[in-house]
């Protein structure tokens, strides 16, 4: 599995490449579309493309890496302001819910063809998956040790469901709906944090 360095980050080729896996993945499926419509839809050489990926296994994982370095580094971001938990927990809710909803459909392409991944991509896309989660949940068993949060529902639960629910936002959410992401992500917030025990937002 080939990984662009911090350097290649801005990349416009790499962002031309990108752009058009998203969009032919999206129309053809993942299965249905080569590499060479990939190179002819982004106008680069196949060993422009090649420079970066090695497979189009690579590619459809870059889909993923771009969207979750962003959100891991929110969420350390966050963590290290030392807010009161339930601030930290609507903050890390509202980020995940804005981000999602700015890749929406890099995400739902994702979500829908991630089966396909070869084995080391996979394991890759586990671990990263794995480390949010665990550092999200830690946010809350914290809180629950210090009495800031119930114990009712266990930190584990807490954090499938909220997950699970932004994790389901491709399959509905639409930009021009009627719901701000800010204002979808305090509300989700709101029904987390009530299930912990604090109330909603002033």
């Amino acid at each position: 599995m080939a990984t662009p360095t911090a350097a290649d980050e801005l990349s416009p080729v790499r962002e031309r490449i990108v752009r058009a896996a998203v969009k032919l993945f999206a129309a053809k499926g993942f299965d249905g579309t080569t590499v060479q419509e990939i190179v002819t839809a982004a106008e680069v050489t196949k060993g422009a493309l090649y420079h970066y990926y090695t497979a189009k296994e690579d590619l459809l994982y870059e889909i993923y890496r771009s969207l979750i370095s962003i959100q891991m580094a929110d969420l350390d971001r966050i963590i290290a302001e030392h807010a009161d938990p339930a601030d930290t927990v609507r903050a890390i809710l509202v980020n995940l819910v804005e981000t999602t909803a700015a890749r929406v459909d890099e995400t739902a392409v994702f979500v829908r063809e991630m089966q396909k991944l070869d084995a080391e991509c996979m394991t890759a896309f586990r671990a990263e998956r794995r480390r949010y989660h665990e550092t999200f949940r830690s946010v809350v068993e914290q809180a629950q040790a210090t009495g800031r949060f119930s114990p009712t529902v266990s930190a584990e639960t807490v954090v499938l469901i909220a997950l699970g629910v932004v994790n389901q936002l491709p399959t509905w959410y639409r930009p021009d709906g009627p719901k701000s992401p800010d204002r979808l992500g305090n509300e989700i917030a709101d029904f987390v944090l009530a299930g912990l025990g604090v109330g909603p937002s002033a």
